[in-house]
């Protein structure tokens, strides 16, 4: 048996950003680990093992057994709690730490893709402790390591991989997530439409339509006369989407036209991830 036709996609996104993250790191002086990420009190050496963490709990391994400190104040909730606690047991891990336990965990996930004979629809449990189909976690995690990815990059100054196979999958994730923002977290009138325009590396043109109960519908026919529309560049969508930046910190690189109440309501409601 052999991985299903509809996970091949997913596993070879995850495959892509993690072999360039490990190319990334790997040259990496002991100083350089410690250098910020986008990712609200991470640094380089925290978002590794963060994606050291995902990977084990993918490979079912048991969560370690830790008690975190109570000044890291970056952790507000109990998601965040959750996620620390991979990353605050390897916060004092040494460079040749950090690079030989993420290729181990590489190798073993490598395996244990290759072993895969589920099928997509099979529930498994996710990194996030919920209960997801294994395509649905696979997709998850594809897009979530990708989106680290784009992290490290950004802390290490080495733009690239922007329309890589995780790229592709972040975006039919994000864009899955727009109906909820336009209609439902930013009150969008009903029998209405707001318009999408990216460009960029990945490009992509969407409309919202709103109907009379005030349901949202991703489409990709264009509209005439909508509400509101966006036009941005591909790197700045990932970046709000994901709530890397404020709607103000772009906002010369956002292009937003309408009705000034939902453009401010979309762009305040834009971040789907934290």
């Amino acid at each position: 048996m052999s991985l299903h036709p509809t996970l091949q996609h997913y596993a070879d996104a995850w495959t892509h950003s993690i072999d360039a993250i490990t190319e990334l790191v790997q040259p990496l002086v002991e100083g350089e680990w410690n250098r910020r990420t986008p990712c609200p009190g991470w640094s380089v050496r925290d978002l590794i093992s963060h994606l050291i963490g995902l990977d084990c709990e993918m490979l079912g391994d048991p969560r370690p057994i830790h008690t975190l400190p109570r000044d890291l104040f970056h952790v507000t909730n109990e998601s965040q709690r959750y996620m620390e606690m991979q990353v605050d047991v390897r916060r004092h891990h040494t460079s040749p730490e950090m690079t030989s336990e993420l290729e181990y965990t590489i190798i073993r996930r490598n395996r244990q893709l290759r072993n895969e004979s589920r099928d997509p629809g099979t529930k498994v449990r996710s990194p996030f402790g919920t209960d997801l189909t294994l395509e649905e976690s696979m997709r998850t995690h594809a897009f979530n390591v990708w989106v680290h990815e784009q992290d490290l990059r950004a802390a290490l100054g080495v733009p690239g991989n922007l329309d890589s196979p995780g790229a592709h999958v972040a975006r039919d994730v994000l864009l899955a997530a727009l109906p909820k923002v336009v209609a439902e977290d930013s009150d969008a009138p009903r029998s209405s439409a707001v318009v999408f325009d990216v460009h960029g590396p990945i490009e992509f043109l969407r409309t919202i339509r709103i109907d009379i109960q005030g349901r949202g519908t991703l489409e990709t026919a264009p509209a005439l006369g909508p509400a509101a529309s966006f036009a941005m560049d591909w790197e700045t969508y990932v970046r709000l989407a994901c709530g890397r930046v404020t709607a103000e910190a772009v906002a010369d690189r956002v292009k937003a036209d309408g009705d000034p109440r939902l453009t401010a309501a979309v762009l305040r409601n834009f971040a789907v991830t934290q």
